[in-house]
């Protein structure tokens, strides 16, 4: 009987998470795909291309709705259970409100390692897809900065020409092994400088140990200083803000190439920051759980759903935007980036721990 009592929970609680998956899925299509046809409209291209982009997109999004996801999911089902007497008849063959609570809890807190594992490397490799797709029928791309296997690219217009930098590392306000080109309205090559550290702390950048090579009339020209100064639209504040959007980054990218990330330039607090946030996937899923369960199994009376949508509205609200709050204090540095990931967890489970003792004993 436990077995089948069990199983019953189990498939009734996959059934609801699909459901409310699939409802956002929907909206999310219906958003996004005016935005994406916003996007084409000028460009001869049929629809399926901004609905293939949208498709791409959206899995992304619902990841990171996925807790909001769980609460609706969670309070939906068990509302069916308590309005269907199913609850009662769960309780008459021994399950109490802790047991419920707990294999539902524990069955999100295992759906969120495999939401880590199996989805998240998935949706990262679908959105880098969509980025490099629209981006290449972007029209109002005038620069260009990437960091790949082979360091820092930046691609910079200028008023009488264009300029591109590359560099091995980005650290700590500071490039490693810099060479600038600087050329023409033609493309055509006008300087060559080479520098071992440039201080890109703010947006004159300052150059150490250069090597200037300069082309005039077909004859090359070559200079050594020891420091000179360009001005440039970057600093290493605004080349990291580029950089902060990990949604093209899955978990195990940041679990196995941690340190290779760092060296090319990404920055550790950002990093730990996005870490930190994925690891607390799963016992985020856990407490919202928790957290639904102690506003539906207080009482095994019928009741107005209506009230319970607005509750769950309210408390997702809340919730969303003290997650931005704590990560806003990590921005700022009231707190440190990792701590303000775990925050609202620890914040969340204190008052779920204490909600669920009460539910216990009805």
């Amino acid at each position: 009987m436990n077995k089948i009592l069990f199983k019953y929970l189990l498939s009734g609680f996959f059934k609801t998470i699909f459901k409310v998956i699939l409802i956002f899925y929907c909206f999310g299509i219906i958003l996004n795909l005016f935005e994406e046809i916003e996007f084409f409209k000028n460009l001869d291209k049929s629809i399926l291309l901004p609905l293939t982009l949208t498709a791409l997109y959206i899995p992304s999004m619902i990841v990171k709705l996925i807790p909001f996801i769980f609460f609706i999911s969670s309070m939906w089902f068990l509302l069916q259970l308590r309005n269907s007497r199913d609850l009662l008849a769960l309780k008459v063959f021994g399950y109490s409100n802790f047991r419920i609570f707990l294999t539902l809890a524990l069955t999100s807190f295992t759906l969120g390692w495999l939401i880590l594992v199996a989805i998240n490397p998935i949706t990262a490799v679908m959105v880098k897809y969509y980025e490099q797709t629209k981006s290449t029928y972007s029209r109002d791309i005038d620069h260009l900065v990437s960091i790949n296997k082979n360091g820092l690219w930046i691609k910079e217009n200028l008023d009488n020409g264009f300029r591109i930098i590359s560099a091995d590392k980005t650290r700590n306000n500071f490039l490693t092994n810099v060479s600038i080109f600087n050329l023409d309205e033609n493309y055509v090559l006008k300087e060559k400088i080479y520098s071992e550290k440039a201080d890109i702390s703010n947006k004159n950048w300052t150059l150490n140990n250069v090597r200037v090579v300069s082309f005039e009339e077909g004859l090359a020209k070559e200079t050594i200083s020891s420091d000179i100064k360009i001005f440039s639209k970057y600093d290493y504040e605004k080349i990291t803000s580029l950089f902060k959007n990990f949604d093209t980054m899955s978990f195990l990218d940041l679990v196995l190439d941690y340190k290779k990330l760092q060296n090319k330039g990404y920055n550790k607090a950002y990093l730990d920051q996005s870490l930190n946030s994925m690891l607390s996937l799963p016992f985020f899923l856990f407490i919202m759980t928790a957290l639904a369960s102690i506003l539906t199994m207080n009482t095994l009376k019928k009741s107005n759903n209506f009230m319970f949508i607005v509750v769950g509205i309210i408390a997702c609200v809340g919730i969303y935007y003290f997650k931005d709050l704590s990560l806003a204090l990590g921005q700022t540095n009231r707190i440190s980036l990792s701590l303000s990931a775990w925050v609202p967890v620890f914040t969340i489970g204190l008052f779920s721990a204490i909600g669920i003792l009460q539910i216990n004993e009805k």
